[in-house]
């Protein structure tokens, strides 16, 4: 009987957390309760929804904040979980992501009000995208000038306002499409952002895996903004290079073969040299789409040497690419920059379909217009 009793008082006091509603309109369904970790998103549990849609779940309390999502399909509701507390949902599917309340955590309204803005940004930036009467550029432009906006209102309203909470952790890694709205790699503005909330959660919450996540971005931000200042105070003349055959390259593509800008003799070939970690190359890559879609067929291929140090960043980055990517894993140091006399990143140069060189970014003043010439 004691042992029972024992038992029974140690099992009373276990800390834990919870996060209990209702969903209607979704009678059989999957509800899913997920962990969103650093690395990887795992299923905590899972129940079967009835004619009713309560649920209920339960899990170990953990001493600094983490987060959870409640996922049905493609539907999802973000919620950050602080110690023992009870959050309570009520949702309507299949609308849940967008139609739902939420209590018992002021955390987990901040997170529904920025998940809110998010989708209006993405509607935002399709209807851009969509718009047939605007240019690639003013495409480029107009969404690039929608995120700075936004990222502006993110900064003041939810990261600086309070960095130590969980919904300003939840902010930096808000995305559009498959890109982080705050770059920490580059970014000098948005490594500030990483930096604040990084020391906000080692006060806070000492030695947190998270919080020793945001601090290792931070410093790996910070040893790229000098690799690329030091990029920048290189000074070659680009005049000085007027060659019309090319100089070939050879390097691992993102599949691991050897990929040589000779085999490429017989079409039009845009070399281009990126860096995936800068700020303008999601609206650079944007265009560079736009162009390879429409000529490719006709004889025309990108060859993109990408100098970023991070060869998985640059890995993940290239995935869905259609065009040749390869890495060159010395960087700045690298003897192509300087055999093609590259002073600035991003830099291309235009080759014919007998591998002569016929221009470079310097001396092309319509990027279009020259590859239809060529094809």
């Amino acid at each position: 009987m004691i042992a029972v009793a024992a038992l029974a008082i140690a099992s009373c006091s276990e800390k834990k957390f919870h996060v209990e509603g209702s969903i209607s309109n979704a009678k059989d369904s999957l509800l899913l309760l997920e962990n969103v970790g650093i690395e990887e998103i795992t299923v905590v549990d899972s129940v079967r929804l009835d004619e009713s849609g309560t649920f209920s779940f339960s899990g170990d309390a953990q001493e600094a904040p983490e987060f959870y999502r409640l996922r049905i399909a493609g539907q999802i509701i973000n919620v950050s979980i602080d110690s023992t507390e009870t959050v309570t949902v009520k949702a309507q599917y299949p609308q849940m992501a967008t139609e739902y309340e939420v209590s018992g955590s002021d955390n987990c309204q901040k997170i529904k009000e920025l998940a809110l803005k998010q989708i209006d940004l993405r509607q935002r930036a399709i209807a851009i995208n969509d718009n047939e009467e605007l240019t690639v550029q003013a495409t480029n432009d107009s969404i690039m000038g929608l995120i700075r906006t936004y990222k502006d209102d993110i900064k003041k309203n939810y990261i600086y306002a309070e960095p130590g909470k969980s919904y300003a952790y939840f902010a930096l890694f808000q995305t559009l499409g498959d890109m982080l709205l705050f770059n920490p790699r580059t970014d000098r503005e948005d490594i500030k952002a990483f930096a604040a909330v990084a020391t906000s959660w080692d006060a806070n919450y000492p030695n947190s895996a998270r919080g020793a996540n945001l601090h290792n971005i931070a410093i790996e931000g910070m040893n790229n903004i000098r690799i690329n200042d030091a990029a920048r105070a290189q000074s070659i003349d680009a005049s000085k290079v007027t060659t019309a055959g090319i100089i070939d390259i050879t390097l691992p593509d993102n599949k691991g073969k050897q990929r040589s800008l000779s085999e490429l003799k017989g079409i039009v070939v845009l070399l281009d040299f990126h860096v995936f970690a800068a700020e303008q190359s999601p609206a650079r890559i944007l265009q560079l789409r736009e162009i390879y879609n429409k000529y490719h067929a006709q004889g025309f291929e990108v060859y993109q040497v990408s100098i970023d140090p991070d060869e998985h960043f640059w890995k993940q980055q290239t995935a869905a690419l259609p065009w040749i990517s390869v890495r060159e894993a010395q960087g700045l140091q690298s003897p192509i920059l300087t055999t093609y006399n590259v002073q600035g990143i991003p830099e291309y140069f235009l080759i014919d379909r007998g591998n002569n060189i016929v221009g470079r970014a310097a001396t092309i003043k319509d990027l279009e217009q020259a590859i239809k010439n060529l094809l």
